[in-house]
């Protein structure tokens, strides 16, 4: 039998230490519960009633300290529980007490134990009729003014928290639904507004608690006193005035020794539910909101110490307060100051950091910019001369193309490099330089195309940007050639046209799968949907961005997302090849192409001739569906069109800003294939892109 008992102990030994840390303090937390109760019918001796009074004391300190830090009220929603458990304790021992009090209460004031002797000798100051007063005064004061406000507090809070739901709840969706949130922050949102609800609602509850407590205390110290005395003088045969001191003295302070954890842990269940939507610790809100106007302080000061001045009053407690209140107000916007311009420090000194970091690391070198202007050491002087000019314009361009084309184009570096000619630039889309011009730094630029030139000494050169004819003149001369009707233009502007003009046409390089998302995201629920439904099942994300680029890479705007996608949901269940997708889409767009190219209400076109309609539909080749596959046109052919179309489009640039291609639907992407080798500017519509009731002009016509 011994030895099974020997095996058995460090089997169980080792099965404790083997149990989680939270089983182990679950059990305590039972253990201590199941105490407590063990309170309320088993006697305890008095060195247990002192340490269980020390204890209740040191856990109304705790609660207290723990209300004034957190930072807001749901950091302590266990509150409630806390609160009941310290009810429940403080009971437990009033009745422990009470039945030391009327059990042993003839052999003198320690019968109950120290605690309550040494708060019956202290604040009593030996008179039982002032420790009656100062319970009373405590009862009142708890039951009265901070119990009431608390339980007033928690009522209206509960009340409107469980209003506010549906309304925050809402919030919540909206703001998922519009992309500011995600579903993982939206579930967080709705936990936090769930337990906001329920911490609110326990309080309500919880601090009926304490006013329960306060009017116990009151039943609990008369039946002491008037039990006491009759069993004093029944029982043990003591005199009425002895019975009536010692049992009053004991039963007051017991009074106390309950009243005044019961009064901090009151004040602490105030200082919770008032803190409301206050963020921060008590002593930051308090302290914080109160020395945050110093004019308030300075006329609390002033009044102070004109009160110092009135005769019969104190002069020095005023006066203190005086001085103390006017150097707060004096040393406030000091401290606030010093401390913004240590965060100023500090953030510099971090962007400092991190920009010598990225300077110094290889991996900066990885990152290419999507849009990218290098300039000479000598034009630097002219373009870069004033960045904050620069800054603007560059920032107007980006306004511009997100206006025009419904999308926000990338940032554009802008640097200078010795690499590049002294007087030159270069303009790069993905690192890759698309191109480069050489300038006459300090010279304007006046574009003539087929016109005549100023009459003033100037270089013959071309406009960079469109390849124009154009000429060089001094800055003298710019006041001659306004006269003359000329628009002289300066380098920045040159250079800045020409940025424009290539970043034109190469709208489909800069639209990133990064920025296809964003401008997804922001749509409406129901077209949110309608991606849900298209997307993956008929087009994939990628098809979604060919398409797009597709439009772009045409220069046809896609502000119009809305329309793009309902067209694609048309399309795309009996299509799908981008280009098949990308020519429906233009034809349900032909009110926004038409409307775009425009010029007062005016849509001018240039027809193909019968000789090139009847090649371009004799050169296709279909597949056993009947769709295009390809063209097959002989190479001749194609050289003679485009010598054909190259001659009649410059003779046409010389009288209408613009125009439109127009041909056959099945032909129009290779039309437009040779004619942007040409004219990238010159946009090819088939006859489906003509909006019903536009107002069309025939100006020319291939043959």
């Amino acid at each position: 039998m011994s030895q099974v008992d020997s095996t058995a102990r460090p089997q169980r030994t080792l099965l404790f230490f083997a149990m989680p840390p939270g089983g182990v303090r679950d059990i305590g937390f039972a253990v201590g519960i199941i105490a407590m109760l063990g309170v309320l019918i088993l006697p305890i001796p008095t060195f247990l009633i002192d340490i269980g009074l020390a204890l209740s004391i040191a856990l109304a300190v705790l609660i207290l300290m723990v209300s004034l830090w957190i930072e807001k009220p749901l950091e302590f929603s266990s509150f409630p529980t806390v609160l009941l458990i310290a009810t429940m304790l403080r009971l437990a021992l009033s009745i422990a007490t009470t039945r030391l009090i009327l059990a042993d209460g003839n052999t003198g004031v320690d019968a109950a134990g120290y605690v309550i002797a040494g708060f019956a000798n202290f604040l009593m100051s030996g008179d039982f009729v002032i420790g009656i007063v100062v319970f009373l005064i405590l009862v009142v004061v708890n039951f009265l003014v901070i119990t009431k406000g608390a339980t007033r507090i928690a009522e209206v809070g509960a009340r409107f928290t469980l209003d506010a739901i549906p309304g925050k709840q809402m919030a919540i969706d909206a703001d998922l639904s519009s992309g500011l949130i995600n579903e993982t922050e939206a579930q967080r949102r709705r936990r936090e507004l769930e337990e906001e609800s329920a911490f609110f609602g326990s309080m309500d509850g919880a601090s009926k608690f304490v006013r329960g407590e306060a009017i116990a205390s009151l039943i609990v110290i008369a039946v002491n006193i008037f039990g006491g005395i009759v069993i004093a003088t029944t029982r043990h045969g003591m005199p009425l005035a002895s019975a009536a001191d010692v049992f009053t003295r004991l039963s007051v302070g017991d009074g106390l020794v309950s009243q005044i954890p019961a009064l901090i842990i009151s004040l602490a269940a105030g200082l919770l539910v008032s803190k409301g939507g206050t963020r921060g610790s008590a002593d930051k809100a308090v302290l914080g909101q109160l020395g945050a106007y110093p004019r308030a302080l300075i006329m609390a000061a002033t009044l102070m110490a004109i009160f110092s001045a009135v005769p019969g009053l104190p002069t020095i407690p005023f006066m203190l307060l005086a001085g103390i209140l006017a150097f707060v107000a004096y040393t406030i916007p000091r401290q606030r100051k010093a401390a913004e311009m240590e965060k100023e420090k500090a953030a510099k000194r971090a962007a400092d950091e991190a920009a010598r970091a990225s300077q110094d690391s290889v991996k900066a070198e990885l990152d290419i910019p999507e849009l990218e202007l290098t300039v000479g050491k000598q034009l630097a002087r002219t373009v870069l001369r004033s960045p904050t000019e620069l800054a603007h314009r560059v920032a107007k361009i980006r306004r511009k193309f997100a206006r025009e084309y419904g999308f926000v184009i990338p940032e554009i570096k802008v640097n200078e490099s010795l690499t590049v000619p002294a007087k030159g630039y270069e303009i790069s889309v993905h690192g890759t330089t698309i191109a480069h011009h050489t300038l006459r730094v300090g010279d304007y630029l006046i574009v003539t195309g087929e016109g005549p030139a100023p009459q003033v000494p100037a270089d013959a050169t071309r406009d960079p940007a469109f390849g124009m004819k154009a000429v060089w003149i001094n800055e003298a001369f710019t006041s001659d050639v306004k006269r003359e009707g000329f628009v002289p233009i300066d380098n920045l502007s040159v250079v800045l046209t020409h940025l424009v003009e290539i970043t034109r046409n190469n709208l489909a390089q800069l639209l990133s799968y990064k920025d296809m998302r964003a401008l997804l995201d922001r749509l409406d629920p129901e077209y949110r949907r309608l991606i849900d439904e298209i997307v993956p099942a008929q087009i994939s994300n990628s098809g979604l961005q060919a398409v797009l680029k597709l439009l772009l890479a045409e220069r046809v705007s896609i502000r119009n997302l809305n329309l793009i996608l309902e067209a694609i949901a048309e399309v795309s269940p009996h299509a799908r090849r981008a280009e098949t997708v990308a020519e429906h889409v233009r034809m349900r767009m032909a009110a926004q192409i038409c409307g775009d190219l425009a010029v007062d209400g005016t849509l001018f076109v240039v027809r193909l001739g019968n000789r090139w309609d009847l090649a371009f539909h004799q050169g296709l080749k279909r597949d056993a569906k009947g769709d295009v596959v390809e063209l097959t046109l002989d190479p001749r052919l194609v050289e003679e069109f485009g010598e054909a179309a190259s001659k009649l489009v410059k003779e046409l640039m010389a009288v209408h800003t613009r125009f439109a291609i127009v041909t056959a639907p099945e032909a129009r992407p290779y039309v437009r294939m040779i004619i942007e080798r040409m004219f990238p500017s010159i946009p090819v519509l088939s006859h489906l892109e003509i909006a019903r009731g536009a107002n069309v002009q025939p100006i020319g016509s291939i043959s």
